[in-house]
């Protein structure tokens, strides 16, 4: 995994997107005839084995989803391809209505407005809260480092409102890597929401979290429905029942079923493959 693919950091000059007949910002992906992400017919074969059968799924803007299933139900390949890591064998993958995400390479993604925060986090333990935040910013850091710029007064407001949202005000002068794990989940969210992205993929946010963090971390990823479409992949049933809207359930590759919370965990076919009860 790079910094590159996570947070879009270097994602190159927006010519790359603008080359390939696309628009190359996030608030510029047109979703006023469908939804934000689309997938249809998606399948992915890794020898022999189908890891998406057939997948097909739509996110509306703004919206909060949440995914679930049982491991190797399809979830991270899903992500993949989404992010452009893994190509499909078939089907369409769109982002907004006219961005064609099995074109892009994963760096284009990411300039496009779709962010990938890994289960993992990756942040840049050596610098403070606040560098990492400042290194993560949608900009040139070419032009940054070569002319020691200043930040301006938007940036410093951005910054300033992204420490608030993630909750790291008091720690903005702190090593990132003298953090607690949660801290630092936090922190790599604020560093994708430098860059503004329109979808944002959160892959078990709360994994290794104690529960006061996890309550936290459900807050946070309330908040940012609306201000951003967010699908959330997590196995703990708790966690998507404080945030849970729509919750799609996969297994072997294939959407099984999809709805709200209490739906979801009545429907027998999902007792069956997922929650054993």
């Amino acid at each position: 995994m790079t910094t590159t693919a996570v947070h879009g950091v270097d994602a190159g000059p927006s010519g790359a997107l603008a080359g390939a007949g696309m628009r190359v910002a996030g608030h510029d992906v047109d979703t006023t005839h469908g939804p934000i992400l689309y997938l249809e017919g998606i399948s992915v074969s890794f020898d022999g084995f189908k890891a998406l059968n057939d997948l097909s799924l739509t996110i509306d803007d703004g919206e909060l989803r949440c995914i679930i299933g049982p491991n190797g139900a399809g979830k991270t390949t899903m992500m993949d391809v989404i992010t452009g890591k893994t190509r499909p064998d078939a089907g369409s993958a769109f982002f907004g209505q006219a961005i064609d995400l099995t074109q892009l390479t994963e760096a284009q993604i990411a300039h496009a407005g779709i962010g990938r925060k890994f289960q993992k986090p990756t942040v840049f333990e050596q610098h403070t809260v606040f560098e990492n935040l400042e290194l993560a910013m949608k900009a040139d850091k070419r032009v940054r480092v070569a002319a020691r710029a200043r930040l301006s007064g938007a940036e410093l407001a951005r910054i300033g409102e992204t420490l608030e949202l993630i909750q790291l005000r008091d720690e903005v002068h702190r090593p990132a890597g003298l953090l607690s794990h949660g801290q630092k989940q936090w922190l790599e969210i604020g560093m994708l929401l430098m860059q503004e992205p329109r979808l944002l993929l959160l892959d078990e946010p709360v994994a290794g979290m104690t529960d006061e963090e996890t309550m936290r971390t459900a807050e946070l990823c309330q908040s940012l429905a609306g201000r951003h479409s967010v699908v959330v992949v997590e196995h703990d049933m708790d966690f998507i029942a404080r945030i849970a809207r729509t919750v799609t359930v996969l297994h072997e590759g294939s959407v099984l079923a999809e709805g709200s919370m209490d739906a979801v965990q009545a429907d027998p076919r999902v007792i069956e493959v997922y929650l054993g009860r």
